[in-house]
């Protein structure tokens, strides 16, 4: 059974969402450790029906903010909920840790208590975003702002274990991020990354465009965390603004609110499919543990969703996949291990 550790005092919400989302995680044979304030996390626990499931409460007596830099928190709050979640999985108390709190401390919690797996040169978060089919992997989405070539091939890697192992997908296509199709388009970094794509056993199907994220045409999509995190923050703002114009343009006769009735199933397919709950958090790739960063604002679905993530990764072994791979593939990365 997974043991997932969870940042009960993580996200806007706190213990008020993140209990409630754990519990129902817990019913679907996932083993929780609840990491935060005793007092609320169990207050949290005390309406629920929990008799029969693998939960525990271990206190932590800090909680990082939004407002803290990373540094910061791993310094000057060793016993705050996400860094107590990830010495857990480093003790080998938990296989996993799920926080929908400050993701620059999650990060570093995850980096620097955690440690990469032998062979990472950088751990990259990937994003899984709907598409017209089915999820896309976008890859890094912020956790590195300054690439080398090297690393976007390891990013390539990394995800395209996250999508046979946990989405599922048999033989997911790769594509690099960059400003045209043609071979030799983007700057040197893209180009020199790009013969190292084709040189691996990916499936690597050449570079890709802006536009081609959202076909679901290709499965994964490497980019330089920076591209990522703007790419990421683009589609969010702009599904939530399309939400809002359709909301206001559906409502604005009696004729379009009829319509809305007429359609009303179709519509709450459609928020389902762009609803980032759907899709949970993103994960840290290249670490020794699961890590899932979690939205914010994640929701009850969010965490639930986020919590699944990381079970199914311990329970597919992707650490194990993941090693394979990059051994596999040292060759193309050797030479920039020292400078990573």
């Amino acid at each position: 059974m997974p043991r997932i550790a969870v940042d009960a005092m993580g996200g806007d919400f706190g213990p008020h969402v993140v209990v409630p989302a754990a519990v129902e995680a817990a019913r679907e044979g996932v083993s929780i450790i609840l990491v935060g304030d005793e007092a609320q996390v169990r207050a949290e626990l005390a309406p629920l029906r929990t008799d029969g499931l693998d939960i525990e409460v271990v206190p932590a007596t800090q909680v990082v903010t939004m407002d803290d830099k990373p540094g910061d928190a791993l310094r000057r709050k060793r016993d705050s909920s996400i860094q107590v979640a990830t010495r857990l999985v480093k003790e080998g108390k938990a296989d996993g840790v799920v926080s929908a709190g400050n993701s620059g401390a999650t990060v570093a919690c995850g980096m620097f208590v955690l440690g990469r797996i032998p062979g990472v040169l950088r751990p990259a978060l990937a994003g899984i975003m709907p598409t017209e089919k089915t999820p896309v992997v976008l890859i890094d989405v912020g956790a590195n702002v300054d690439s080398k070539p090297q690393h976007l091939f390891q990013f390539g890697l990394m995800a395209d274990v996250l999508a046979r192992y946990v989405l599922g997908l048999e033989n997911p296509s790769v594509g690099l991020l960059s400003i045209g199709e043609e071979e030799g388009k983007g700057n040197a970094t893209v180009r020199e990354a790009f013969e190292l794509l084709r040189a691996s056993d990916l499936r690597f199907i050449g570079n890709v465009e802006g536009r081609d994220i959202f076909t679901g045409d290709v499965d994964v999509v490497v980019c330089d965390g920076f591209v990522g995190n703007v790419a990421l923050k683009l589609s969010e703002g702009l599904a939530k603004s399309m939400s809002h114009i359709l909301k206001k343009e559906l409502t604005s006769s009696w004729l379009s609110k009829l319509g809305v009735l007429l359609s009303l199933r179709a519509f709450k397919r459609f928020k389902r499919v762009v609803d980032y709950a759907e899709y949970g958090g993103a994960p840290l790739l290249g670490l020794k543990g699961v890590v899932i960063v979690a939205h914010g604002k994640s929701n009850e679905l969010a965490m639930v969703n986020c919590i699944r993530m990381a079970a199914t990764s311990v329970r597919n072994k992707t650490h194990e996949h993941l090693e394979a791979g990059l051994a596999a593939h040292a060759g193309l990365t050797k030479a920039d291990r020292p400078a990573a």
